[in-house]
């Protein structure tokens, strides 16, 4: 019987990050996807203080059967990255996607260590600050539902 091949991953040891707050993330000046869902949509609206009609209309865009939060049109920054005390800052941060909650231990980001380091670039946590267990990463890749850890 031929031999089972156990497959590793590159960053079974953990990786360090720790969020500096800085807004790249959220930043152009490519496009992209922020998705969100019908509860964190529901969230958001309460939290900004109008109605889940009102968020649709005025900040999410229909990709396929998503929703994604908009962006500048001419930045690319996600429109709820503001300047708030002279920084970039998320004007919704305690309810936040869970996309954004995710970052960086997104798959594309993890597939190599050359895509690791690509996003240190820009991402001034990455590599820096806290270690994340490979436990806790795998769980943050599938983490969607943060509200149900919010009670």
């Amino acid at each position: 019987m031929p031999e089972k091949k156990i497959k590793t991953c590159w960053y079974i040891a953990g990786l360090h990050f720790q969020c500096a707050q800085c807004g790249e993330c959220c930043s152009g000046p490519g496009e992209g996807y922020i998705w969100i869902t019908k509860p964190e949509i529901k969230f958001a609206a309460d939290f900004l203080k109008i109605t889940e009609s009102e968020f649709h209309q005025k900040y999410l865009r229909r990709i396929g059967l998503r929703k994604s939060i908009i962006e500048d049109r001419y930045t690319k920054d996600c429109i709820f990255l503001k300047n708030i005390d002279g920084q970039k800052r998320c004007s919704i941060y305690p309810v936040r996607p869970s996309q954004c909650r995710n970052w960086p231990f997104w798959s594309e980001n993890l597939k190599t260590p050359h895509n690791w380091n690509q996003i240190a670039k820009n991402c001034p946590g990455i590599n820096r600050g806290r270690l994340y267990s490979f436990d806790e990463i795998q769980k943050l890749k599938k983490f969607k539902n943060w509200w149900q850890n919010e009670k």
